[in-house]
C-alpha cells in the first residue's frame, strides 16, 4: 500500500508533537527571549503568568498540520528508501546502507519544507505570546494574535507571502541534513538489536526512535536557535539581515554558547517523543500493511 507510510506518519507525528510541546514552548521561549535566568526560571514565570494554558499556545494549529508535514516526511523516506532498495536482494536481512538512509532522509527532510515552514512561524510566534492569563483583573489585556488562522492572516497582511516563510533558510539548513542524520541511527540501533530475518520489536524501535531524535537534536540546536529568531524577527522591525547576520550578531552580543540555547531541553523532550513517534509509525505501519 504506497500510502500507508503517509497515513502512519500522519498519526504518529500528531502524538509526538502533543507529547513534547511543553518543553518546545518553553525551548522556544529561551531562544528568542531575554528575560529568563534558565529553564526553571521560565517554567516558574510561564505558570505564573498563564497557567497551564501557556504552555500549551500555538499547539493547535501544528497538531493538525504538522502531522501532514510528519506525513510526507514519513511518507517520502519510507518510498524513497524502498525505490532505493530497489537492487537489493528481496530476502535481505541486511539494514540500508548508510549512504540509501541518508540521501532518503535528506529528500524527506526537503519535501516537508513547504507545509512545516509556514506551520512553524505561526508556532513560534504564538509561542513567543506571553501575556497573563485570561482574568477579571487582566481581561484588559490584548495579545497581538487571537489565534493560528488569526496569526497566519496577520502576517500575510503586513509582511507578505514571503512574511509567512521567514526564516526558511535556515529550516532548511537545520531540516534536510538532520532528517538524514534521523533516520540513519534509526536503522541502524534497530538492525544491531534485531536478530536477523526478525521484525524490529517494541523495545528496539523504542531504543533507536529516541536515540535518534537525541543525536538529531544535538546537532540541529544551534541551526534552531537561528531559526527561531529570524523568525520572531520582523514582529517589531528587521534586526537581522539575513543567516550569516544572525549568527554572527547572536554570537557578538552573547556569545557562542547561544548556539546551544534550548540543547537540554531539546534532549530531554528528544527521547520520550520520538520513541513514541517511531513506535506509533511502526504500529500503524504493520497495522495498515
Amino acid at each position: 500500500m504506497p500510502f500507508a507510510e503517509f497515513i502512519a506518519g500522519w498519526i504518529s507525528g500528531a502524538v509526538g508533537l502533543v507529547l513534547g510541546h511543553p518543553m518546545d514552548t518553553i525551548k522556544v521561549r529561551l531562544q528568542t527571549q531575554y528575560k529568563y535566568r534558565g529553564i526553571i526560571d521560565c517554567i516558574k514565570k510561564t505558570y505564573k503568568n498563564e497557567r497551564v494554558h501557556g504552555f500549551f499556545k500555538g499547539m493547535s494549529f501544528p497538531v493538525f498540520t504538522v502531522a501532514v508535514s510528519n506525513s510526507v516526511a514519513f511518507g517520502t523516506y519510507g518510498n524513497t528508501l524502498d525505490y532505493l532498495s530497489q537492487s537489493y536482494p528481496s530476502n535481505s536481512s541486511f539494514p540500508p546502507s548508510f549512504t540509501d538512509a541518508f540521501l532518503a532522509g535528506c529528500f524527506a527532510g526537503t519535501t516537508q519544507l513547504l507545509v512545516s515552514a509556514p506551520v512553524d512561524l505561526v508556532k513560534v510566534r504564538l509561542q513567543n505570546q506571553t501575556h497573563p492569563h485570561r482574568t477579571v483583573h487582566t481581561a484588559c489585556v490584548t495579545s497581538k494574535y487571537r489565534g493560528p488562522v488569526h496569526c497566519a492572516a496577520t502576517i500575510l497582511q503586513q509582511e507578505g507571502i514571503q512574511g509567512l516563510y521567514r526564516g526558511l533558510g535556515a529550516l532548511a539548513l537545520r531540516d534536510i541534513p538532520c532528517f538524514g542524520l534521523y533516520f540513519l541511527p534509526y536503522e541502524l540501533i534497530c538492525y544491531g538489536m534485531t536478530e536477523a530475518g526478525q521484525q524490529p520489536g517494541t523495545l528496539a524501535v523504542l531504543v533507536a526512535g529516541g536515540c535518534a531524535g537525541v543525536i538529531t537534536w544535538a546537532c540541529a540546536t544551534p541551526m534552531d536557535v537561528i531559526k527561531a529568531r529570524l523568525q520572531m524577527d520582523g514582529l517589531e522591525g528587521c534586526r537581522y539581515r539575513g543567516i550569516l547576520h544572525c549568527v554572527t550578531d547572536s554570537i557578538r552580543t552573547e556569545g557562542f554558547s547561544v548556539l546551544f540555547r534550548g540543547l537540554l531541553l531539546n534532549s530531554v523532550r528528544a527521547f520520550p517523543v520520538n520513541a513514541v513517534t517511531f513506535l506509533s509509525y511502526e504500529t500503524l505501519l504493520e497495522n495498515i500493511k
